[in-house]
């Protein structure tokens, strides 16, 4: 027995060593399962052709599906309105957070219930949001019409889903709603970490509010702010629903996203094989924007050190 007793802290040592693997385990199984083998598969599904109404197994084809992509305009037109699309919702979504944020660090009353109302929008489901902007949009019945008449020159009830501009605007005003309490929520926690002292010496040197604001408060809140703008970006380049139900990707293609486009050649065409190239060059453009927002990121903690 005292033999054996040394030995015991080396052991207890030895099983701790092994704790965090074994904890993390679960994490990997999980990610690997259900993240990286699809992703695999996609990847692998694209330099085939896939015949889901026969029975023969996918014939590799190499560099067809992409070759065909490359060539394809619609496949530019759509990446060039996807684009379009996430960025007009990266600049109203997080411009709408910003403000928001700055206006509720103010003290004022019913400040919480305040807070409280302005994450109804990010907490409501989707589908619900959807049918409720298509019954204010409708052409017949809508509400935004009544507005709409008061306006002079304006006679009849605007098509708000039926001209290319303004089913592209509504497309952005609605997703920039749904989101943006999510912006402002993060963005008005980093600014109640930006020292108070900064702006009473600010203010005691004559800072206007606007200098304060320039020189204090944004590079106090520019790290989150450049990860809120990779998070909206890729929450937008993958939004679905909203655009789906609300449009379909029209009129005349002007909403249809890359997302959209996918969908519609998988499950309405039934091109799989060309679904998953057009998959993998959405993936590819998102893991592009997080690799940019990596490196950034690591130059800054150099240049922090």
């Amino acid at each position: 027995m005292t033999e054996l007793a040394p030995n015991r802290p080396a052991r207890a040592r030895k099983r701790i060593r092994w704790l965090p693997y074994a904890l993390v385990l679960p994490i990997v199984l999980y990610e690997g399962l259900l993240l990286l083998y699809p992703i695999a598969q996609g990847i692998y599904g694209s330099f085939t052709r896939i015949e889901l109404a026969s029975k023969t197994p996918p014939v590799w084809v190499g560099w067809d599906n992409y070759t065909r992509m490359f060539q394809d305009p619609g496949f530019w037109k759509v990446m060039q309105t996807t684009l379009i699309f996430t960025a007009l919702v990266i600049l109203v979504a997080l411009g709408a957070g910003l403000f928001t944020a700055l206006l509720f660090n103010r003290p004022f009353r019913a400040r919480p219930v305040a807070r409280a109302m302005l994450m109804m929008p990010w907490a409501l489901p989707e589908v619900p949001v959807v049918m409720i902007f298509i019954w204010i949009l409708s052409p017949q019945f809508g509400v935004i019409n009544i507005l709409a008449r008061m306006l002079p020159g304006v006679t009849e009830n605007p098509q708000w889903l039926q001209v290319p501009g303004l089913a592209m605007g509504w497309m952005v005003l609605i997703a920039s709603w749904k989101a943006f309490p999510f912006y402002s929520l993060v963005i008005l926690a980093a600014l109640q970490s930006v020292p108070q002292e900064l702006y009473e010496a600010a203010k005691v040197d004559g800072a206007s509010p606007f200098r304060l604001f320039w020189h204090i408060t944004l590079p106090g809140i520019g790290t989150t702010l450049e990860l809120l703008v990779v998070l909206a970006s890729i929450f937008s380049f993958k939004q679905f629903t909203i655009i789906y139900l609300m449009t379909g990707g029209g009129p005349s293609g002007a909403t249809e996203t890359i997302v959209i486009r996918i969908y519609n050649t998988a499950f309405r065409f039934y091109d799989y094989s060309y679904a998953t190239a057009l998959g993998v060059a959405g993936f590819l453009v998102s893991l592009v924007i997080a690799i940019f927002f990596v490196v950034l990121q690591a130059r800054r903690a150099q240049e922090n050190a």
